[in-house]
């Protein structure tokens, strides 16, 4: 009899564990560099939380906002060392790894954002994800529209040349660097977290972000020209890392890629009602917004800055110019 019952309570046992193991929590991390308050987050945390719905709790995903796993090439190698499953980045970062994907942050490649998500549908999008994927392992999972690129400066900007000899914020990044370089700026590239201090202290006279960022970082504080120069229609990425696509079954792909578009959607359209509201209210805040003639700024940025100093291929620019 004991023996029976040993016998018995030895196979409940194994049942309980290979249920438990059946339903074992996956926990994964999901960095950004953005603040709480913004879209990228918001809907990171949606996702988050929908994954795991979708999954019947199979996965468990912690968002990371605001740098707090580190700044964004840290998350960017993060993904490589698996120390990270999800960022959202710029393509600037994954230009890194396969260049011609960086072609996007060309200035006034993009006419809009509805050209920018045109081209994410597109074939040279699908070309270029998979040279990335190729190249890294890494899944381009979802784009998110960013925001058009505008000017902050301590002083009124109408023309290109009066960027000349200006000290600006530039990110890190080659296409970044163009227009500023393009209209004479002297460019210093500083880490997204200090570019507030940066600029109350004097240490730039003028930085580039789009009107989202520059409400959420609370630009306007420490600036009070804004120029309408909207040199880059700036996207994100939503990356899952070669560790954490190849681990997953083909529905729970399908799962990740479905809701991190959903994600995309929703943060895309937050944007854009976002930044149609914001010049009104900065202008409220006592802000000088200064509309410019963009031909004049992509002019000298044609002239002085060629794609292939950056190493991109003219076919890929042609392409996406010709995207309707």
């Amino acid at each position: 009899m004991k023996l029976r019952f040993k016998t018995l309570l030895g196979a409940a046992a194994v049942i309980v564990a290979s249920t438990l193991s059946a339903h074992a929590e996956t926990a994964l991390k999901w960095a950004h560099v953005y603040e709480t308050s913004e879209p990228f987050h918001t809907e990171s945390v949606w996702a988050a939380q929908e994954i795991a719905k979708r999954t019947n709790g199979r996965y468990k995903i912690d968002v990371f906002p605001a740098s707090q796993l580190g700044k964004e090439a840290d998350i960017n190698q993060g993904l490589k060392l698996g120390t990270v499953d999800i960022i959202i980045s710029g393509s600037s970062f994954a230009a890194r790894d396969f260049k011609p994907i960086g072609v996007t942050y060309y200035p006034y490649i993009f006419r809009d954002p509805s050209h920018l998500i045109a081209y994410t549908k597109s074939d040279v999008f699908k070309r270029l994800a998979k040279g990335y994927e190729d190249k890294t392992g890494n899944h381009i999972a979802a784009v998110t529209y960013y925001g058009t690129r505008h000017t902050t400066s301590n002083k009124p900007i109408s023309k290109c040349a009066d960027l000349q000899g200006v000290k600006m914020r530039v990110p890190d990044v080659p296409a970044y660097l163009a227009m500023p370089r393009a209209c004479g700026a002297n460019t210093t590239p500083i880490a997204f977290a200090e570019v507030y201090l940066a600029l109350q202290n004097g240490t730039v006279d003028a930085q580039e972000n789009p009107l989202t960022t520059i409400e959420a970082k609370k630009f306007y504080e420490v600036q009070k020209n804004i120029v309408l120069s909207g040199h880059i229609v700036d996207h994100l990425n939503t990356l899952f890392s070669k560790k954490l696509w190849t681990s997953l079954s083909d529905e729970d792909k399908k799962i990740f890629s479905e809701v991190a578009q959903q994600a995309a959607e929703r943060g895309t359209k937050k944007i854009e009602a976002r930044e149609k509201e914001l010049v009104d209210e900065f202008k409220k805040k006592g802000i000088t917004v200064t509309e410019v003639d963009k031909a004049d700024f992509e002019k000298n940025v044609i002239e002085k800055v060629k794609l292939e100093d950056f190493g991109y291929e003219k076919a890929d620019w042609d392409a996406i110019r010709a995207i309707k």
